[in-house]
């Protein structure tokens, strides 16, 4: 069996491209393989460097909703994207509405009375990851990066005196552990 390609698969794209011109020089369109798959290359290249992809990462449509886009009047659409779902334009390229797709619920607020240990200026909230996990942050990102993904305590650990402390269920019960990724000590939850 042979590695390469069959050149056949990329003869429809090939016949469909001989009449289009390059909108940059006016040079004939080619077809052309990379690593990230096939793309359009002007035949002047180095020249001029007018790239067009054939294979699209917009997300793919989960589900039409059945609501009007408010720039352009098409409807809306579910897509799966690279950082989870949204709400995008189904007149996409074209129109670039795109929308959360919980922005029409409204927020809780999950502000936490506990300081950031490491900035001291931040406080810690409950975000999600964009696989819907919860986990608590400092508010003063991108300053600061400090993360945790079990629920905060008031609290300092005893071994290495770390002000923070994370609840952690385990199937002898529930114990507190410093939140200190270096020292990670188990306390009782006392």
């Amino acid at each position: 069996m042979s590695n390469s390609i069959d050149p056949s698969l990329f003869s429809a794209h090939e016949q469909a491209l001989n009449h289009q011109p390059c909108p940059k020089c006016g040079g004939a369109l080619q077809l052309r393989r990379a690593k990230l798959g096939p793309f359009l290359g002007c035949e002047h290249y180095p020249q001029c460097d007018y790239i067009k992809p054939l294979h699209h990462n917009d997300g793919h449509i989960v589900k039409p909703l059945g609501v009007a886009c408010p720039e352009c009047q098409h409807e809306l659409v579910l897509r799966q994207g690279r950082y989870g779902m949204f709400i995008g334009c189904s007149n996409y390229p074209i129109c670039h509405h795109i929308e959360s797709p919980t922005a029409n619920t409204p927020k809780k607020n999950h502000t936490s009375h506990l300081v950031c240990p490491e900035c001291r200026q931040g406080h810690l909230i409950e975000r999600q990851s964009r696989f819907g996990k919860a986990f608590y942050a400092c508010d003063a990102f991108p300053k600061c990066k400090f993360a945790v993904n079990q629920p905060p305590l008031a609290g300092q650990c005893q071994v290495c005196g770390f002000q923070l402390l994370v609840e952690k269920k385990f199937a002898s019960g529930t114990k507190h552990l410093c939140a200190n990724r270096k020292c990670a000590h188990v306390q009782s939850a006392d």
